[in-house]
């Protein structure tokens, strides 16, 4: 009868940690997620709960003339955008260096776009300070860092 109670109680352990490492690595549903593109081309791909060590955007190579595009999905809205959005730049001491305002998504288009001469101009104004965009809207309780930007 030991026998018994042993290997239920090894099923059950095996069950109870399967479950929760494939829960684990499932899809990240109802979490807000955010993509960048440099022009049309894809360069980062985020949700809200990684590593915020993961989000950092190289723009060495980066011209003047590229625009940045910035396309956040709020999960409370169905995976739509937000209401009341804005992306600031800011120093790693919280200054807001630039604040960008965006008028509600129409036709679909939920994209942000911020000139890359803008961002370039005020890391040269701001040389020796790390600059991040933070992404606010009405349904966020407070701004989400988005990238650290590498110049």
């Amino acid at each position: 009868m030991k026998k018994i109670r042993i290997s239920r109680a090894v099923t059950l352990c095996t069950f109870i940690s399967l479950a929760i490492g494939i829960l684990g690595f499932t899809t990240r549903y109802g979490l807000d997620g955010y993509e960048v593109y440099l022009n049309d081309k894809l360069v980062l791909k985020q949700y809200v709960n990684q590593v915020h060590n993961l989000r950092v955007l190289p723009l060495q190579k980066a011209k003047e003339t590229e625009q940045l595009h910035v396309v956040y999905k709020h999960c409370q809205r169905e995976n739509g955008p937000g209401t009341g959005r804005s992306i600031a730049l800011k120093t790693e001491e919280g200054t807001t260096l630039r604040k960008w305002e965006f008028a509600e998504a129409k036709n679909g288009d939920t994209r942000m776009t911020i000139a890359l001469k803008d961002l370039i101009q005020l890391q040269k104004k701001n040389t020796g300070h790390q600059l991040s965009l933070f992404y606010s809207s009405r349904e966020l309780d407070k701004a989400e860092m988005l990238v650290v930007l590498r110049f």
